[in-house]
C-alpha cells in the first residue's frame, strides 16, 4: 500500500458538516451531509498506523481500525469493509450515532486533534452499500438447534446475526410493530434515518433470520411456550423501567417520559401512527435530563413548532476540554453540545427540579432551586447541597423527563421465568451470558444497564459465542 506514513502531520481533521439549521429543522432528515470519498481517503491518511493503537482498547467492539484506516487511505475500499464486518453488525448504525469512544482514545489526540474514526467508519459501510457488497450469505449448514432472541435492538440483532452465522434457527420476537427496538423507536430519524436499519434488517431476513413483531413474550406469546420450543433464549429487551422524579405535582397533565415522547414522534414520522399523543407545538417545552436522550428531546420539540425549549442539568456543567480527573486515553466528562442544541435551546446545569406547578390540572411551571457539590468530610464522595435563596421558576407547558432508566421490565418474561435479577435489578448471569435457568441467556442494557449502542452490539456478540457452545460444545464465533 501506497500510504503517506506522515499524512497526520500534513492533513487536518475534518469535522463533520451538518445541514443549515434554518434547512434541516423543517424536516426530519439526516443532519449531516456524508463526506466525498476523495475526502474519507485523505482523513484515513491521518492515522498513524502507531505501534500501540489505543483506539482498539477504547472500542467495545475492538475494531481493527487502523488497519481499515490504511486499506481506505490506498483505496482498498474492499479490504477496508472485510474488516471492518469482521467485528461489527451494523456499522452503518454505530457510524451514525456512536459517541466515538475510540476516537478519545486515538494516539494522535495526545497533541492534536484525534482521527475522525467513526465518519472513517460510517463512509466503508455505505462505499460498500453503494458497491453492493454488502449482500446475503446464507450459512452453508443447519444445525437444526433453534434459539430465540427476545428484543430487536443492536443487542438482539447482533445476537440474532452471529447465531444465524453459526448454522442455527434463529428467531427475534420484537414487541412493536417493526424490528430495530430501541433504534427504530428511541432514535429520532434525523440522527438515524429508518431506511438504514430496513436496509439491513432486509438483509438478515433474506440470510434466513426470522422476525417475528407485534409480539410481546409474556402476553401475547406464553414464555413457558417459548422456553419449550427452542432450544435456547437471549433476553435482549434492554433497560425500558424509566426513572422518575416522584416530587410535589408529579401528577399533572403535561409531564411525560422522554421515551413516550421520541416513541410517539418516531410513529409518526414512520406513518404507524397519524397523530402525535405529544406534541410540543406552540408550548414552553423543558427538558429534565442532559444527557443524549435529553437532547434528542430537543431536536423533535424545536421541529414540532416549540414556543421555546429549555435543558436543565442536575450536574455541574462540564468543562470544553479534559480534566485531569479524565485523562488520556479515559473516555472525558466534556461539555457535549449536540446539533439538537445549535437548533435553539436554552441550556441550565446544576439545577435541581423540586416541584411541578400547574393550574387546573395542567403544567404551568417547573420550581427549581440551584446546587452545588461539594466534597463530604467523611468520604471522598460528592455531595449535593442546594444555594440558598437561589429558587426560581421556568414557564413549562410540557415537561420530559429524561434521567435515565432504571433496569429492563422484570413483568413478564423475566418474572414468568423466575430469574434472578443482580442489586440493580438487571438480568443476573454468568460470564458465560448464561441467567440462573439454563438455557436462558441475556446481553445488551437488560444485562449491564443503560449504556450505548456498540456496547449491547459488543454484548449481543459475546452472548452469541456462549450461547453457540452451550448448543454445540464448541464454538468458532469469535468472542469480540
Amino acid at each position: 500500500m501506497a500510504v503517506d506514513p506522515k499524512g497526520f502531520l500534513k492533513i487536518g481533521r475534518l469535522d463533520t458538516h451538518y445541514r443549515r439549521i434554518e434547512e434541516r429543522v423543517r424536516d426530519y432528515k439526516q443532519v449531516f451531509v456524508l463526506r466525498d470519498d476523495s475526502e474519507s481517503k485523505n482523513q484515513g491518511l491521518r492515522c498513524m498506523d502507531c505501534g500501540t493503537p489505543f483506539c482498539h482498547w477504547g472500542c467495545p467492539l475492538g475494531n481493527y481500525i487502523p488497519e481499515w484506516n490504511q486499506f481506505m487511505a490506498a483505496g482498498l475500499w474492499e479490504k477496508a469493509f472485510i474488516l471492518l464486518e469482521a467485528t461489527n453488525n451494523i456499522p452503518e448504525v454505530t457510524g451514525r450515532i456512536c459517541p466515538a469512544l475510540c476516537e478519545y482514545a486515538c494516539v494522535l489526540g495526545v497533541n492534536d486533534d484525534p482521527v475522525t474514526i467513526r465518519e472513517n467508519e460510517l463512509a466503508i459501510i455505505e462505499y460498500a452499500f453503494n458497491k453492493g457488497w454488502v449482500r446475503p450469505v446464507k450459512p452453508k449448514v443447519r444445525t437444526g438447534r433453534r434459539v430465540a432472541v427476545i428484543g430487536s435492538g443492536p443487542a438482539g440483532l447482533a445476537a440474532a446475526d452471529q447465531l444465524n452465522k453459526a448454522g442455527h434457527n434463529v428467531t427475534v420476537f420484537e414487541k412493536y410493530d417493526k424490528p430495530g427496538g430501541i433504534m427504530r423507536y428511541g432514535i429520532p430519524d434525523f440522527k438515524l434515518e429508518k431506511w438504514i436499519l430496513d436496509r439491513r434488517i432486509d438483509i438478515f431476513k433474506r440470510e434466513g433470520i426470522k422476525f417475528v413483531t407485534g409480539t410481546e413474550i409474556g402476553k401475547s406469546y406464553l414464555s413457558d411456550k417459548i422456553i419449550k420450543e427452542f432450544d435456547a433464549v437471549c433476553f435482549c429487551g434492554g433497560s425500558r423501567t424509566p426513572r422518575d422524579l416522584k416530587i410535589e405535582g408529579r401528577q399533572l397533565e403535561g409531564i411525560h417520559f422522554a421515551l413516550n415522547y421520541l416513541i410517539s414522534a418516531n410513529r409518526m414520522v414512520s406513518g404507524e401512527s397519524k397523530s402525535l399523543s405529544i406534541n410540543a407545538k406552540d408550548k414552553n417545552v423543558v427538558v429534565i435530563g442532559g444527557g443524549d436522550t435529553g437532547s434528542d428531546c430537543v431536536g423533535l420539540a424545536n421541529r414540532q413548532g416549540a414556543k421555546s425549549v429549555t435543558q436543565i442539568e442536575l450536574l455541574p456543567k462540564p468543562p470544553k476540554e479534559r480534566s485531569k480527573d479524565y485523562p488520556w486515553p479515559e473516555y472525558p466528562v466534556i461539555l457535549k453540545t449536540t446539533s439538537s442544541h445549535e437548533e435553539g435551546c436554552k441550556r441550565y446545569w446544576s439545577v435541581l427540579t423540586k416541584r411541578f406547578v400547574g393550574d387546573n390540572g395542567r403544567l404551568k411551571k417547573l420550581s427549581c432551586v440551584k446546587v452545588r457539590f461539594e466534597k463530604d468530610e467523611n468520604s471522598s464522595r460528592s455531595v449535593m447541597r442546594e444555594i440558598p435563596s437561589s429558587e426560581f421558576e421556568v414557564d413549562a407547558d410540557l415537561a420530559i423527563i429524561a434521567v435515565g432508566f432504571l433496569h429492563p421490565e422484570h413483568r413478564g418474561f423475566i418474572e414468568d421465568a423466575n430469574i434472578d435479577i443482580d442489586k440493580r435489578g438487571n438480568i443476573k448471569t454468568g460470564s458465560d451470558y448464561m441467567s440462573s435457568k439454563a438455557g436462558i441467556f441475556s446481553a445488551g442494557d437488560a444485562h449491564s444497564g443503560q449504556s450505548l449502542v456498540v456496547k449491547a452490539i459488543s454484548e449481543g456478540r459475546r452472548a452469541a459465542h456462549y450461547i453457540d457452545f452451550y448448543l454445540m460444545g464448541k464454538s468458532n464465533l469469535p468472542l469480540l
